[in-house]
């Protein structure tokens, strides 16, 4: 099921919805509040129903599991697999019109994210990866690179160190202490793993909350750049279990 046909299409999904996101940044658009106090626009809902629709035409059905529709999910297929989805990451940083927020689509099988489309709308820039097929950086021309984490720092070398533009912890703060030697970069949205995919990164703490669908599909773009991500407490942050939404503390290696 997985090749680079599939890859092409699911990316040709995000690609639409992140054309209608743009036409709703473009414009004076209304902003209405979750039950958890996270900002909602017209361009989330815009880009959910385009990516659904377009997911339920593609030739093998599986269930989605949707930031903007989470009663709808049905649970994982007997193949343990199903669609995550955030049809708009970094609701915060398109409301300050930034243009740090992506369009996120992963394939999750047996609790690994096995293919992953992340495109940043706003940036004309998107990332890919499937299992077996690579990962790629594709740029405003069209241009596509394929893509490697940069390894381990050498002894002595400061740590590029990816943080998040709207979510500063004090429990960063100590974490980057013991770390020692580093440089912050600033990013929104699942960019911040697409850094370390790329190599522009090496490492991504991330000591605050996130869903699933924040991560999957920037996740199977790491994973094929040859990085990882990890629990605090070293296990492979999984998504075998759907029906948790928050993930664990992580942080991200762009190394294995």
């Amino acid at each position: 099921m997985i090749n680079q046909a599939l890859l092409d299409a699911v990316e040709r999904i995000a690609h639409k919805a992140g054309d209608a996101i743009m036409n709703i940044y473009a414009q004076d658009f209304s902003i209405e509040e979750k039950e958890d106090k996270s900002p909602l626009t017209e361009a989330d809902q815009a880009a959910h129903h385009i990516i659904v629709r377009g997911l339920k035409a593609l030739p093998v059905q599986l269930p989605i599991l949707s930031e903007e529709d989470m009663e709808g999910f049905t649970g994982v297929d007997d193949e343990g697999r199903y669609w995550l989805v955030d049809p708009l990451d970094g609701t915060k940083e398109f409301i300050k019109r930034n243009g740090e927020f992506t369009v996120n689509i992963a394939l999750i099988e047996n609790g690994k994210p096995v293919l992953g489309v992340v495109t940043a709308p706003a940036l004309g820039t998107a990332y890919v990866a499937a299992e077996g097929v690579g990962a790629f950086r594709i740029d405003k021309d069209g241009q596509r690179h394929a893509i490697r984490v940069a390894g381990k720092p050498t002894s002595g070398a400061a740590w590029r160190v990816v943080g998040s533009r709207s979510h500063p912890s004090p429990e960063l703060a100590v974490w980057l202490e013991k770390l020692g030697k580093h440089e912050m970069l600033s990013m929104g949205s699942s960019l911040k793993l697409c850094l370390v995919a790329e190599g522009r990164a090496d490492v991504y703490p991330r000591l605050g909350p996130t869903c699933l669908w924040d991560t999957g599909a920037a996740h199977a773009v790491l994973l094929e750049a040859g990085g990882r991500i990890e629990t605090l407490n070293g296990t492979p942050l999984n998504y075998s279990n759907p029906h948790e939404k928050l993930n664990p503390f992580f942080l991200v290696w762009g190394f294995k």
